[in-house]
């Protein structure tokens, strides 16, 4: 779904967009690409390791290395943003 495309279909008498607008747009637009990508990683990186025999349902083990393992992956995303927005430019 394409939310640039619910913007182009304005008529002619509407205001168009302030930079601010579009600046805002784009960062949610960003935020959800981030959280879309983040938790595909996530689910991709921690079933790959957590869970050894799919089923139905979790054992108790399986649940806890998810939960650890997601864990992780959230602390670390943090490290690397804070490294990487408190970088010299």
């Amino acid at each position: 779904m394409d939310s640039f495309s619910s913007h182009s279909s304005m008529g002619s008498g509407s205001p168009q967009m302030s930079t601010e607008d579009l600046k805002d747009q784009l960062k949610t637009q960003l935020a959800q690409a981030y959280a879309q990508e983040f938790l595909e990683t996530v689910r991709e990186k921690c079933f790959d390791k957590c869970i050894t025999k799919p089923g139905s349902s979790l054992s108790g083990s399986e649940s806890s290395c998810i939960s650890r393992c997601v864990e992780r992956y959230i602390e670390a995303t943090g490290i690397i943003s804070r490294a990487l927005f408190s970088a010299p430019r």
